[in-house]
């Protein structure tokens, strides 16, 4: 089959030239189409229930909300987990699918359960499934800036101006709103004089209810024409709720007005946002939906925003102070310089080891059609180009060349060989093309392979590395084809005089090997034993290098989420926010913004609570930092911070915080969870846990979130003194609700604009006791509150986590100077010793240590059944399991170096950096396949001594040509500084310091091992 392509390639050489072109163009296109980000997706198959539940505790949204949607969602097919968070007036409940499973499947089964169970909620609550995003679908952050307009002025502008436009944007889920004050029309009851004309507050918002309508009467017909009856009854505003009837009392008329005061306001708060130490402001948070390109959707985002902003009031701007695509331009910029610069390096090596410009340019046209041939395909599966597909492509480039390196050497040999002078030179390149094509495709084949573990692994690092193997096997793939049937056309038609002589650089290495290589047969033995000695040292630095998930990638942004009092009310808490916000301006510089939200958003994504912040910090770029070290900043706000008093804290980034708690519901490296039934006993517990890990070396921004300390007045009802008055529990705790939540009443439209009608007393925001209320009874009489029911304060939990169907509460740390795996194993012993746990109750940990665990047990797995394999395909290329051994010998001896790179770099084996080593192992494979392939050729023409050092002569070239090019290739990732280097510089470590032992492993180690095995083999035949 290869040989009649081969053939029809190269009879027809215009057809082939057409179809590299059309590839080519298709390739540029295809990159155009490519979804650009900075990352892979990495959200599960997730779906969110979001309901709120107006003045309701944590205990009772768990008991009446929370646990009958948990129950209600058990059973659903593919269903991995249900995690849930019960807050005040929240309930916050997540439920992952298997991977694979189809997102609008999954809301499907989520919404028909839940519509099942919701006849059996509360009925006051609100919400629903969230929208289709994902927890990194924040793409878009601004605040409405303006000198003139009011909070409420400004909210109102980003509910029903600015926000209905963004919604309609290709690629937005929606739009969150923060901060400000959302307008409404309150009607705040008077009870003692609604008791004195003895009218009960049902009765009044009964009133309001069904005198705000506006109905059709039909069509009455006159004559030729034909007319509408319409009944005006809206309520238009604050006078025509003042003059609507209430009751007739003694022969005068009581009007709403008499009886409370109508004004307009704003609904209850549940969050705020504060801004660069000024107090209040109001931002606006654009999702992206799942799946889109998040740098097109961000630029039409910012498109429309440009266009709202003519048209808003005079002296008002929207400030974007976050804008994903800056990460994604930055993040992909990162890998598209080192591409380019491992080219430019790459033809530099080319032309240093081929001598010759021609047969240079010739190798290298197999890099832009192999990537763009790789562009196909990712547009084709759906694969974005991000950090980790484009950095695939970046580790592939080395290996691509390679394939072409042999197919040129080898054509230009049998063009200049003295022997086939007379020869047709079309005649000539098949025969050239055909003689290293098995090993050409054995040898990509063997590196497909090796990287098909990264396929296999799950969760959060499958998705992560799956776009890296992918994109390596596409460009891997791809340059086969090129190889064999582009690269021996181009050859022909461009290579017209063939010299075959080595160049000088080559020539001085050959000097120095091939003596060298001599001297290595007389010491064959001291070799061995050499050899032998490095297996347990490589064994042993491996245990010795720190182990961790994957490096942490400078965003170029820093959240720092703060932790204040959990009974901290919204005043305080601005003040809070402020007090820290200008401390860190002042004494920070680098810092040149500062937005910070607390409490819950508009639609409750982020359920936090009043006395959680997420402090947003906007950065100067590096190069005016006092000292461009990300770590030196932080630990300039850890002093800044440690000076106030009554906070805790922990630092974080944008996209890192979202990933954290999409996978464990807590941010950190390292998720300690305690699970129990009871809530003092976790509180305690946990309490006692987070005190060990700050006494552990290691041990960076320990927190454990504060879950108890919330106030509460406790009402507790006289059920005799009810039943005395005539009163049911119910009516006299909606009497109390309205006193101080308030109950809506209907609508008042402004426009296309729309504002609730709140009833709502004044106790809420002043110091009047509860005890003061008035109400009357279904016999007209006036009571007062403290009649009926006796109120005390009493403190309680400010949240509670299910997992599972259990309760538990986390404590997470970051890690620093120290390895995950060393980490984790210090604070298990020193929990196991110092905290006893009651029965039922147990230890769980999470975070990125739980990605590293689950990464390296996979592929510990799929890597000894995926070098079975490569060993199976040595064979088969072969026909020797003698020389597949000496091959896959030289497996495991590659390593050393890798491992030592990685101990004196200080770098940590993480999964980058075993990307490295599956990556140096398939070079060391495809090395010793193109050495004991010619070796095997120049068997059967000359004697063994011989056709060992005159093959390890040959093959110096081509062994070093691909070392040098794929070291050289990851050099630029080696140095490069912008967002995602920090990703990739563990591999570059790796693979080019691994580089060194293999390919001396290769030139001096394989030579010897060939020469034993054959010479064994003509010992047998000879006996």
């Amino acid at each position: 089959m290869m040989d009649a392509l081969l053939r029809f390639a190269l009879s027809q050489r215009i057809i082939i030239l057409l179809l590299a072109a059309a590839v080519a163009v298709y390739g540029v296109l295809s990159y155009g189409k490519l979804v650009i980000d900075a990352f892979p997706d990495v959200s599960s198959t997730q779906v969110k229930i979001i309901i709120k539940a107006p003045g309701m505790t944590p205990s009772e949204v768990e008991q009446q909300i929370t646990i009958p949607v948990e129950l209600e969602m058990q059973g659903i097919p593919h269903q991995t987990m249900v995690r849930s968070i019960s807050k005040y007036a929240l309930a916050d409940i997540t439920i992952d699918f298997e991977e694979g499973t189809d997102l609008y499947w999954a809301r499907d089964r989520v919404y028909q359960r839940f519509t099942a169970v919701k006849k059996e909620l509360p009925e006051n609550i609100g919400g629903g499934i969230a929208p289709i995003t994902t927890p990194l679908g924040e793409i878009l952050m601004f605040t409405i800036e303006s000198e003139t307009l009011s909070l409420m002025e400004k909210r109102t502008l980003l509910d029903w101006t600015i926000r209905p436009a963004l919604r309609s944007v290709p690629g937005v889920a929606d739009v969150n709103a923060l901060g400000g004050l959302v307008k409404s029309f309150i009607v705040k009851p008077d009870f003692a004089r609604l008791s004195a004309y003895g009218i009960p507050v049902s009765q009044l918002i009964e009133v309001i209810e069904r005198n705000n309508a506006n109905y059709g009467a039909g069509r009455i017909e006159q004559g030729d024409e034909a007319m509408i009856v319409r009944v005006l009854g809206k309520q238009t505003g604050i006078e025509s709720i003042r003059e609507l009837v209430l009751a007739q009392r003694e022969g005068s008329t009581v009007y709403v007005g008499d009886v409370a005061d109508v004004s307009v306001g704003a609904v209850t708060r549940y969050g705020y946002v504060t801004k660069n130490g000024k107090g209040e402001a109001v931002e606006g948070l654009v999702l992206g939906l799942k799946g889109a390109d998040a740098s097109r959707t961000v630029s039409a985002v910012k498109t429309r925003l440009a266009a709202l902003e003519k048209n808003l009031p005079e002296g008002t701007k929207l400030d974007v102070f976050y804008d994903r695509s800056d990460l994604v331009g930055k993040a992909v910029n990162t890998v598209q310089k080192a591409l380019m610069e491992a080219v430019v390096l790459i033809i530099v090596i080319l032309l240093l080891m081929l001598g010759d410009i021609i047969s240079a340019l010739t190798v290298a046209l197999i890099l832009p059609m192999a990537i763009l041939s790789a562009f196909i395909l990712m547009h084709l599966f759906g694969i974005s180009a991000n950090l980790m597909s484009l950095g695939g492509i970046a580790i592939a480039i080395g290996m691509i060349v390679d394939s072409a390196v042999v197919m040129v050497e080898n054509i230009v040999a049998w063009l200049g060989h003295p022997k086939y002078a007379h020869e047709p030179r079309s005649r000539l390149i098949y025969l050239a093309a055909k003689e290293v094509s098995l090993p050409i495709v054995s040898g990509v084949v063997i590196i497909i392979t090796i990287f098909s573990p990264l396929l296999m692994l799950q969760g959060l690092e499958g998705k992560l590395f799956a776009p890296v193997a992918l994109s390596i096997v596409f460009t891997l793939a791809s340059s086969i084809l090129f190889a064999l049937y582009l690269i021996p056309v181009i050859a022909g038609m461009s290579i017209k005089k063939a010299h075959d002589e080595p160049t000088w650089l080559v020539r001085k290495l050959e000097e120095i090997y091939i003596p060298t290589l001599i001297r290595a047969f007389r010491f064959e033995k001291p070799i061995y034993l050499l050899l032998v000695l490095l297996v347990p040292l490589s064994v042993y630095m491996f245990g010795s290098v720190g182990k961790t998930f994957m490096p942490t990638m400078d965003e170029g942004n820093i959240v720092i989420g703060v932790e204040s009092d959990p009974a901290i009310n919204i005043p305080a808490g601005i003040m809070l926010n402020t007090q820290i916000q200008q401390q860190l301006m002042a004494a920070v510089p680098e810092i040149k913004s500062i937005i910070s939200r607390s409490g819950s958003d508009e639609i409750g994504l982020d359920p936090m609570g009043l006395n959680d912040t997420d402090t947003f910090l906007v950065l100067h770029p590096k190069s005016e930092w006092r000292k461009p070290d990300t770590d030196w900043l932080r630990a300039q706000m850890r002093t800044v911070l440690e000076g106030i008093t009554g906070i805790e804290y922990g630092f974080t980034q944008p996209i890192e915080m979202r990933t954290s708690e999409m996978l464990t519901g807590a941010r950190g490296d390292v998720v300690v969870k305690l699970f129990g039934d009871d809530i003092e006993t976790l509180n305690t517990l946990g309490t006692n846990i987070a005190d060990l890990l700050k006494s552990t070396e290691g041990s960076e921004d320990v927190y454990m979130r504060q879950n108890e300390g919330v106030s509460y007045q406790q009402v507790v009802f006289d059920k005799k003194q009810l039943t005395k008055y005539g009163l049911n529990l119910d009516e006299a705790a909606q009497i109390l609700a309205i006193a101080v939540m308030g109950a809506e009443a209907g609508k008042i439209y402004e426009g296309m604009k729309q504002f609730s009608i709140l009833i709502r007393g004044d106790y809420a925001q002043n110091d009047l006791p509860l005890s003061s209320i008035y109400l009357t009874t279904p016999a007209g009489e006036r009571i007062a509150f403290s009649n009926i029911a006796h109120i005390e304060r009493t403190e309680g939990s400010v949240e509670i986590k299910h997992e599972g169907a259990q309760r538990f509460v986390s404590i997470q740390t970051n890690v620093s100077g120290t390895d995950l795996t060393t980490y984790v194993a210090s604070i298990a012993a020193k929990i196991e010793q110092e905290v006893a746990l009651p029965a039922g109750y147990r230890l769980e940990y999470g975070g990125e240590f739980k990605n590293q665990q689950r990464t390296m047990a996979r592929l510990s797995v799929v890597v000894p059944i995926a070098l079975a394999v490569i060993f199976m395909i040595l064979f088969f290329t072969f026909r020797s399991l003698r020389q597949a051994a000496a091959v896959f010998a030289m497996i495991p001896l590659a390593l050393t170096g890798g491992i030592a790179g990685l101990m004196a770099s200080g770098h940590y084996l993480s999964v980058p950096a075993s990307v490295g080593f599956i990556a140096l192992l398939g070079i060391a494979v495809l090395n010793g396949v193109v050495m004991v392939s010619y070796f095997n050729e120049l068997i059967k023409t000359m004697p063994l001594e011989n056709a060992v050092i005159e093959g390890a002569r040959r093959r110096l070239r081509p062994v070093l040509m691909t070392a040098l090019i794929a070291a050289f290739g990851l050099v630029p990732m080696l140095f490069a500084t912008g967002p995602g280097s920090e990703i990739q510089k563990p591999l570059a470590v790796v693979v080019i310091t691994g580089l060194i032992s293999s390919t001396l492993l290769t030139l001096i180690i394989l030579p010897i091992l060939y020469r034993r095995i054959e010479a064994k083999k003509e010992l047998q035949y000879t006996v």
